[in-house]
């Protein structure tokens, strides 16, 4: 399993302190929610992690190396991918067209075999090719592969990303909203999709504002008010916190 540590972590805009010292751990199997009202800075994290933004200060260690600074692109082909609030799908391009896409960061051809069309490259085509459709699979949503993105309906392109995602084996899946604009029925088969992702080898940190969904999925939770860490547990030490309760009602809990 890998290992992600934020530690220490401040990051700054102008004046704006959007997070203050925060540290925690993804890995050894488990899904983490990290939770929180709007504006509490839990995109922000993504954006640190996923090297969109740069930390002011701390540091962000995966498997042992830090990977602050390092570019976008770097820091997915180590084998942390993520989701997006508002999707993000190549919209003219087909299901399995998005998968390989993100398939494609683990091919070792070149341009030269691409241009030239050689045996090999088009062996590893083919894999790739599988490998999509595989996570596609998982997801449930293999049986629209060659169905426009722009075309599915909202709760399967939410689907789809989180396919492509996993078509890149990623060692970490940072997933933001995931369930954001589906209904109940749809919500409670995510969540069950969502555990089956840990079974992959694959570590979760989830932000989501379906409780339900946080509650019912994670090992662990993280919960963050104004970019500063107010609370860390399971399911249960989180609902009966005072400071989380406050929080997300903006009052005490025991006035």
């Amino acid at each position: 399993m890998a290992q992600l540590d934020l530690k220490n972590i401040s990051v700054r805009f102008g004046g704006l302190l959007a997070l203050s010292d925060l540290s925690f751990t993804i890995g050894n199997g488990k899904i983490i929610g990290l939770i929180g009202p709007n504006g509490a800075g839990k995109t922000t994290v993504f954006n640190v992690l996923t090297g969109v933004y740069q930390a002011s200060e701390g540091d962000v260690i995966f498997n042992g190396e830090s990977i602050l600074g390092k570019r976008p692109h770097m820091i997915f082909k180590r084998g942390i991918a993520r989701t997006f609030q508002n999707i993000r799908l190549f919209s003219a391009m087909t299901a399995v067209e998005n998968a390989m896409v993100a398939r494609h960061c683990r091919s070792n051809k070149g341009i030269i075999g691409s241009i030239l069309r050689t045996a090999s490259q088009k062996r590893e085509e083919a894999q790739i090719k599988k490998k999509a459709l595989d996570a596609l699979q998982f997801m449930g949503v293999d049986q629209y592969a060659d169905t426009v993105a722009s075309n599915l309906p909202y709760g399967l392109q939410r689907r789809l990303e989180i396919a492509r995602a996993i078509a890149s084996n990623p060692q970490v899946l940072l997933l933001d909203e995931p369930a954001a604009g589906m209904n109940p029925s749809e919500s409670s088969r995510l969540m069950k999709d969502i555990a089956r992702i840990s079974d992959l080898g694959i570590d979760v940190l989830l932000v989501e504002h379906d409780m339900k969904v946080v509650m019912g999925v994670c090992d662990h939770i993280v919960c963050v008010d104004h970019g500063v860490k107010i609370a860390e547990g399971d399911s249960h030490e989180i609902q009966n916190n005072p400071k989380v309760i406050e929080a997300y009602l903006g009052q005490p809990a025991n006035p």
